[in-house]
């Protein structure tokens, strides 16, 4: 299985893209599509042919759990 590297064109990837139900209308939000090899691909929604940032499960759980515990709260 081949993995994917950061900044590939996220219109290249034959993935389904997943947004957040909160999204907002006017299409600020983030898309996140898992890859064959289990990592986690995330693309911004106003620019889908843009490049895709490319994380691993771990880094996902981490940063979920992150979010989860407001730890990033303060950026907002």
């Amino acid at each position: 299985m081949q993995s994917v590297g950061n900044g590939v064109a996220a219109s290249s990837l034959d993935v389904m893209w997943v947004k957040s139900r909160r999204s907002a209308a006017e299409g600020n939000c983030v898309e996140l599509a898992p890859l064959p090899d289990g990592s986690v691909a995330v693309r911004n929604s106003r620019d889908p042919r843009g490049p895709a940032l490319v994380y691993t499960a771990a880094e996902v759980t981490a940063f979920l759990a992150g979010v989860k515990d407001g730890d990033f709260d303060h950026l907002l």
